[in-house]
This record gives C-alpha cells, structure tokens and sequence, in this order.
C-alpha cells in the first residue's frame, strides 16, 4: 500500500487553487475521501503531517480534517487559523468528544461516514463548481409521431450555443434513433446513454460536460445504436441535476409515453413544448400525451404546427387542448436536406425554426435567470 506521503503526489492536481485540502494519517478515511472527491469531479491535495502551509490552508475551496488530526491541528502553531470551509471527519459515533475537537478547529460542520457521505459528496461538488442559477431547461414533446418535437429540441439547442449560452442536448427517448444523428455526429466519440444507465447520486457537472460529445457547440448525450437498455429514473435524475448545474440552457428531447426516466425528466423541466400538427387525428393523440406529461410538468405548452389543405388554427388547437400557445412553427422547405447533408436543425439562423428557437428562448430565459 501506498503511504500517505506518497498520495500527496499522486493526488494532487495541477490546479493547487482549486484543490480540496485533506489532512489525515488514517489510511482508511484517506481512500474514502479520496473516492468522495473523485466521484464529485473535485482534485484532492493531501497533506499528511504538520505543519499546515498558510497558502496552502487560505487557497483550498474546502478542507477535509480527519478526527486523527484533529488535536494536533489545533495546538499552537500547527495550523494558519480558523476560516470558513474546514469540515471535521470522523467514524466512530460513539465519542462525544469530536464536537469539543470541531470547536476548538472552528469546523463548520463536523461528520461521521459512512452515514454523512451523501452530504459530503455534496459538500465537495459544491465547493469546486461553484453552482449559479440552475439551468432553463426545456422539454420537447410529439403530440404524435413525426410533428417534429426532435428537429425543434435540436433547434432550440443549437440556437442557444450560437446565442453564446452553454447549451445541453439530452435525447430522452431511446426509440427516437439517436440525436446524434440528427447532429451529424454519430461517429463522434465520446459516452452514449448507456455509459450512465447505473449513475446514481451526485454527479459532477463539469465531468459530465467534459465528457459528453460537442457538436455545433452543443454538449449532448445520445443514444447508440445498440439494443436499448431500460433506463432507470435514478440514472435520469442524476444526470439531469448535474447538467442543470451548470447552467445555461438544458432541452431534453422526450418520448410521448411517460416511462420512470421521462417522468423524472418531465418533473425537473422548467418549460415543456408538446408539438401538434393542427389535425383533429393529431389533436387527439396529444390528449392523451397531455393527460400523463400535464401532471407532471410545471409549465406546459403547445407549439402549433400547419396542418396541409387547412386545418385547426393555432388558437383552435391550443383550446381543445386545453394549454397555452407557446407560439406556431412554420415549415421550413429544405430542412431534411440540410440534415442530411450535415446542417443539423437550427443552424441557419435565417430559417423558421431558428428565428422561433430565438425568439421563445429570448422570452423565456430573462425569466428564469439562466447563466451562461
């Protein structure tokens, strides 16, 4: 096994400033917090013997005391002085004695694992991502099969990356073929949702950023073309929360049934689009997609399509279906050429769609305070 005097080497990132500070002599709470601060995305720098460097102590975004240290840290001229971040860790629950150790260290908190990991976990992944305003996020949703909902979640993802916002693409519906496609990505490399189907907890933000495909400035997790595994909603609330995190704009292209992974989506959105062709037949089908996504999403909406030789007008529809206009998308001539020539939804900016896309997420983000 590796001394600790060794990990403080090997763990340590070339970040310093934005390193989490550990200080133990206790192999065991070493590798556990270790993996704590692997899992949140955070860099760890291990110092394990006194004295404590003032730079070192001042700069660390959270410091991580194990209870071994404790006494040691908080006698004369072991450590620079009390700030805020320092968090006490112990195991065994039975000695009393550790708050008198956590006020003598001036510990924000003081915590015994395993029982306090999921709070650590957190702890940690907030003090390195620094989280702002969660992000919009916006699902997209067919009143029936091929009213566009896929073009138009690609759309508002590439309108708000060309805006400057960091954009977030999830495909949600793992029928649907694979957004990647859509993108022209899907030789790019990079983790599919299978790569997440057993995510649980906290995830970091940046991590996931970091590693999903970018295409067209937007970050986004698809589908692969392998048989599609089930979902579970864990892994959908886990990803989900990390890519709010960060900000932005989120859009998640969901499928008309609500599965557990759709219905934990469907409940984090701040804005849901169901898109309907103006058709009675249309009109019907997303009745009953408004019967199971209405209850869950907060803000429901519909984004009127034309319907060819007449139809229900926008209003009409919006009536019968019982929500609010979020406005009608025309068609664009030419869009399925130009995706299949490599120009994904969206990205000319003089179509109908993209000028729509601009036009609701100029509308909607002032609102909701997204950062960029």
């Amino acid at each position: 096994m590796r001394s600790a005097t060794d990990r403080t080497h090997s763990a340590k990132g070339a970040a310093v400033a934005e390193s989490i500070l550990i200080l133990t002599e206790d192999e065991d709470l070493l590798d556990d917090l270790l993996r704590l601060c692997a899992a949140a995305g955070a860099q760890a720098e291990v110092a394990p013997g006194p004295p404590v460097a003032a730079g070192r102590w001042e700069r660390a975004p959270l410091v991580l005391v194990g209870d071994d240290r404790a006494t040691a840290l908080s006698a004369a001229g072991q450590w620079p002085g009390r700030r805020p971040g320092v968090l006490l860790v112990g195991r065994d629950l039975d000695d009393h004695t550790v708050w008198a150790r956590g006020v003598a260290l001036g510990a924000e908190q003081v915590l015994h694992l395993p029982a306090d990991e999921p709070w650590l976990a957190d702890r940690i992944a907030d003090a390195v991502e620094r989280p702002g305003p969660p992000a919009l996020t916006i699902g997209v949703l067919g009143g029936r099969g091929g009213a566009g909902a896929s073009s138009l979640a690609c759309g508002l993802a590439v309108t708000a990356a060309a805006k400057g916002r960091r954009s977030t693409l999830i495909d949600a519906d793992p029928l649907g073929g694979g957004l990647d496609m859509l993108l022209g990505g899907e030789r790019t490399p990079g983790p599919r949702w299978p790569a997440f189907v057993s995510a649980r907890g906290r995830l970091s933000g940046a991590a996931l950023e970091d590693s999903l495909p970018l295409l067209h400035g937007v970050s986004l997790l698809s589908w692969d073309r392998a048989d599609s595994a089930r979902l579970p909603a864990e892994a959908m609330c886990t990803v989900l929360t990390a890519a709010r995190r960060r900000g932005g704009v989120v859009v998640v292209d969901l499928p008309r049934s609500a599965d557990p992974a759709a219905a934990e989506a469907l409940a984090q959105l701040d804005l849901g689009l169901l898109v309907v062709p103006g058709e009675l037949r249309a009109a019907a089908g997303a009745q009953r997609v408004v019967a199971t996504a209405g209850a869950l999403v907060r803000d429901l909406r519909i984004v009127a399509r034309p319907a060819g030789g007449g139809g229900l007008a926008p209003a009409e529809l919006a009536r019968l279906l019982g929500l609010p206009l979020a406005g009608e998308l025309p068609d664009e001539p030419g869009l399925p050429a130009a995706a299949d020539a490599g120009e994904p939804p969206g990205t000319d900016g003089r179509g109908a769609l993209a000028r729509f896309c601009a036009a609701l997420l100029e509308r909607a983000l002032p609102a909701a305070g997204a950062a960029v």
